[in-house]
């Protein structure tokens, strides 16, 4: 498949600077001969000011209106059904507070996403400059990794990034397999959408990226991680780590996910674990769970 025209989606929530500067610098990329790109903006905080600024600063990004807040998964879902109404044969999910430098979509259309059995495509992510985890040298600020690829521990349900808080230093050079791309970047085709589907609409937030891939890899597709696309992300602007939303929707949608793709014995270890949580977990993790075992997905308890 030949990358020809790429539709980028992005999910606009609250913060109106990050997603200009998210769109500003995607446009600022080099534009390869005969590509053509459309970002789709989701509005999931119903903001005026967004949708104004769009029109006027970049008139050809769609505006795509939501009546409420969707999360992760609708949000994106929503973008995705309105760009499959277009002629796009590459779609890009993309966070909105992120940037790329010059040679971004350079390095999507040459990426592995052009060949058939490649169904999902994510690339090397750092950490925004002053974003890290850690304290780093300055001289070290934006080298420091926090996608290098995707690793899932089935027996525990854990999903976790590879590379994270190293600083690059050429150890990832090479398009490889990986178990999953994350939805800060995830590039794909209409071909593997129109055959698997979208987002799990269930998950909301958190694990819907990973259960993606799952699904895209059942079909018969690889996932690789190609560390030439390089992207710079602002981490944890939306839903702080540790807080009690990133606590409820990680405990609840990880027995989501464990309950779809692992056999009885991992469910079995996890529903102890969610016993035991109810008992001495957060006030987050014991509504978490209570949600998932009476079937309250999607927004859940917390989003209203």
């Amino acid at each position: 498949m030949k990358v020809k025209d790429i539709a980028f989606i992005i999910i606009h929530f609250k913060n109106v600077k990050d997603t200009l500067e998210t769109l500003k610098s995607l446009y600022q990329a080099t534009l390869p001969k005969g590509v053509k790109i459309t970002p789709y903006v989701v509005n999931n905080d119903q903001s005026e000011e967004i949708k104004t600024k769009l029109l006027k600063l970049f008139p050809k990004a769609v505006h795509v209106f939501s009546n409420t807040n969707l999360g992760f998964s609708g949000g994106n879902n929503l973008g995705l059904q309105t760009a499959l109404k277009g002629q796009h044969n590459t779609f890009v999910l993309i966070n909105n507070d992120v940037s790329v430098k010059k040679d971004f979509i350079k390095q999507i259309v040459t990426s592995p996403i052009t060949k058939d059995n490649v169904g999902i495509v994510g690339g090397l992510i750092y950490f925004a400059p002053g974003f890290e985890f850690k304290k780093y040298q300055q001289s070290d600020q934006g080298k420091v990794i926090w996608y290098a690829g995707g690793q899932i521990d089935w027996p525990n349900v854990l999903a976790s990034h590879l590379g994270v808080d190293q600083v690059d230093k050429g150890q990832y050079s090479k398009p490889v397999k990986t178990d999953f791309v994350t939805g800060c970047l995830l590039i794909t085709k209409r071909t593997v959408l129109e055959k698997v589907g979208l987002l799990d609409n269930h998950y909301c937030l958190y694990l819907e990226d990973v259960d993606f891939n799952i699904r895209v890899q059942q079909a018969g597709y690889q996932t690789i991680f190609d560390p030439r696309i390089k992207m710079w992300h602002k981490v944890a602007q939306s839903s702080a780590i540790g807080s009690p939303l990133n606590d409820y929707f990680i405990t609840r949608n990880r027995l989501l996910f464990g309950f779809k793709h692992t056999p009885f014995r991992t469910r079995f270890a996890l529903t102890r674990e969610a016993v035991r949580k109810l008992i001495s977990g957060t006030k987050a993790q014991k509504t978490a769970i209570k949600d998932f075992f009476t079937g309250n997905l999607g927004k859940g308890s917390w989003l209203k």
